[in-house]
């Protein structure tokens, strides 16, 4: 049963399909025991950092979510801005405290691209990893700018290039959609689901 925290800052919907397509069963959460003791969860994302971390923290979800990604080998999926909330903070929301489970701070694209960043674009792991290089769905307008000590990662070039994807043990975290990003999408949600280890 793959556990989907519902924190109402997220595009559930196109997630579940996804799994359906998949023939996996899922469940909304927002329970912390569920998030610390279930196989596989998922912490997706869309819209403000600052209204995510409010939802998590009013939610009491915090410590339940930094101590199943800390575990290491607890199979964790975080999307979007779910990626996002892995840092300690966001130039979107200076005051607004991400889960600082990476000591970085994701920034603003410049004024020479698009904001935000919507569409299909390059993902291209820059070691081995959980997927192969592919295309796939961004829409975000901040971003990880470079890969913190001890994950992997991928990046994708958008006005210069970002880390677009970040793994650890058993947690994987896209700033990309896997469920809308097509086969290569569900390639991925695939990889995860059956185990990776990195």
């Amino acid at each position: 049963m793959i556990q989907i925290i519902n924190t109402g800052v997220a595009n559930i919907r196109s997630l579940q399909a996804a799994f359906d397509r998949l023939g996996c069963a899922w469940n909304l959460t927002v329970s912390a025991e569920e998030i610390e003791s279930a196989s596989h969860v998922v912490l997706p994302g869309v819209g403000a950092f600052a209204a995510a971390t409010q939802s998590i923290d009013q939610l009491g979800l915090r410590n339940a979510i930094i101590d199943r990604i800390n575990r290491l080998e607890s199979p964790t999926l975080c999307i979007c801005l779910g990626m996002q909330l892995l840092c300690e903070s966001s130039e979107e929301s200076k005051l607004a405290k991400g889960l600082g489970i990476i000591p970085h701070a994701t920034t603003r694209f410049g004024d020479k691209v698009k904001i935000p960043q919507l569409g299909w674009n390059e993902v291209r792991p820059l070691n081995n990893g959980p997927f192969t290089t592919g295309e796939a769905y961004f829409a975000n307008s901040y971003r990880l700018k470079t890969a913190p000590d001890g994950w992997g990662a991928a990046e994708t070039n958008y006005g210069g290039k970002f880390i677009s994807s970040i793994w650890r043990g058993r947690t994987l975290a896209c700033q990309f959609h896997p469920e809308l990003s097509g086969i290569w999408g569900e390639s991925v949600l695939t990889q995860w689901i059956e185990g990776i280890t990195c």
